[in-house]
């Protein structure tokens, strides 16, 4: 097979195959929003499509890419292994590339954290969590957040806090209580009872990039070390040094019993996750010979995964990117406050490292608020499709909402931006707000006719 070949020979093709064999749907959205572009390269923190169009990248596949896009080390990694002709994934064997991904997870994580399980994505390592927590403690109650999102199967969906995704799957898994986030008395309440498992959070939280307050985590970790319950930290989003620190829950010095991680292990490439704990947990989960597939999988171990985990820490080492991401974090943090100051309809910024929320709220000039009534009257999330399609079609900049009914734009970009991307990003950012800031104008009445569109085909 030359697949070169084939894929400039059918991508034209690209959304005909998706809208009959994939998810139709999709397409429609891709479609409506001006989404519906053929990439056809990318590296750093560029994409390009096929008119040759380059896009700046501050979505990095919802945190995917920290390293950047087809890192050349991670890419050399994978191609050496692929040429020795390991043997993966004997199943009845331990291979070394886990040992040795496990041991620089271990190192990386914080301190006392040393049992490694891998898993192929953030929702199996949440699926995983909750199943030790259930198997190391006795308990069964799980309890987790307002606007928790820790993925979409049936197990982690059941401690996620978005309603858009749990309905039409009830009933889920039971005992799983929602409290809200940032709210200690909430916690304790439910901790009180000694029945809980394990208290899964998002140290900040993906859906809108909601900070706690700095006791938040750390009397979190306290109540639940007083009641017999584990700490879950989902650093699926928020780890290997998308905040500034290499997991998110340094920010506040906290460890959690068991730690989450996926997403940007992979370099971009290969789907990998890990659940890092500690090893008196891990040793009342597999805690007999009889045991030792009391959780498992086939290819979480599977070499091209566990090389692409070390040669991504080695990047984010080598590189400086945690240090980077707080540098130009702080840096692209201190311009939007400033743009923060001029338009009305920006009510907050929300940030760690270069992981951002950019809120929006209702105006109080009588033109924008009439606008702005009309807009969430037709739909709640069309406000932020104003920002975040004008960013694409006008200056090559790639975003999205940080959630349904959030007017909230998240910025996500490669932890490898420099002053000069950020610089491009702040100058389209002011330019959209201030046609954002004109009504009646051409950018409202263009989301307007997007609402009409959208209603017509729903």
């Amino acid at each position: 097979m030359d697949i070169a070949s084939l894929i400039k020979s059918r991508l034209n093709e690209t959304y005909a195959l998706h809208r009959r064999y994939v998810n139709p749907q999709l397409v429609r959205v891709l479609e409506v929003i001006g989404y519906n572009r053929n990439y056809t390269g990318a590296g750093g923190t560029r994409l390009l499509d096929e008119q040759g169009r380059e896009v700046l990248d501050f979505l990095a596949g919802f945190g995917v890419f920290n390293i950047g896009r087809n890192h050349p080390l991670v890419a050399r990694v994978l191609k050496d292994v692929i040429d020795m002709s390991s043997a993966s994934m004997v199943q009845m064997d331990v291979g070394i590339l886990a040992g040795l991904l496990a041991e620089a997870l271990a190192k990386a994580a914080p301190e006392g954290l040393e049992a490694v399980f891998f898993t192929n994505s953030g929702t199996e390592g949440v699926e995983g969590a909750i199943k030790m927590a259930r198997q190391a403690t006795g308990k069964s109650k799980v309890i987790y957040c307002d606007r928790a999102f820790h993925g979409l199967t049936l197990g982690a969906l059941s401690v996620n806090g978005n309603k858009e995704f749990r309905e039409r799957n009830e009933p889920l898994l039971p005992n799983c209580v929602n409290i809200p986030f940032n709210d200690l008395k909430a916690l304790e309440k439910e901790l009180s009872l000694e029945d809980a498992a394990a208290f899964i959070v998002e140290p900040i939280q993906g859906k809108g990039v909601f900070v706690p307050t700095p006791e938040y985590l750390p009397e979190a970790q306290r109540l639940c070390e007083r009641h017999g319950t584990l700490l879950i930290a989902d650093e699926v989003q928020t780890g290997l040094g998308r905040t500034g620190r290499m997991f998110a829950v340094e920010h506040w010095n906290v460890t959690p019993d068991l730690l989450v991680v996926s997403k940007s292990l992979s370099g971009g490439y290969i789907p990998v996750g890990a659940v890092v704990t500690k090893r008196d947990i891990h040793a009342k989960v597999f805690d007999s010979m009889d045991r030792c597939f009391a959780h498992s999988n086939t290819f979480g171990q599977n070499d091209l995964a566990m090389a692409a985990g070390l040669a991504t820490l080695q990047v984010i080492e080598q590189e400086d990117l945690v240090q980077r991401s707080a540098v130009m974090g702080a840096y692209l943090e201190k311009g939007l406050r400033k743009l923060a100051r001029r338009y009305e309809m920006v009510h907050e910024i929300r940030a760690r490292g270069l992981m951002i929320g950019i809120q929006f709220g209702k105006p109080a000039s009588l033109s924008l608020k009439t606008g702005w009534n009309l807009l969430h009257k037709m739909n709640e999330d069309l406000f932020c499709q104003m920002i975040t399609m004008p960013l694409l079609e006008k200056h090559q900049i790639l975003t999205q909402v940080a959630g349904h009914g959030l007017d909230t734009v998240k910025i996500l970009p490669p932890l490898t931006i420099d002053r000069s991307d950020i610089d491009h990003f702040l100058e389209a950012l002011d330019n959209v707000l201030m046609d954002a800031h004109k009504f009646p104008g051409s950018t409202w009445k263009t989301v307007k006719n997007l609402g009409l569109r959208t209603a017509r085909t729903a």
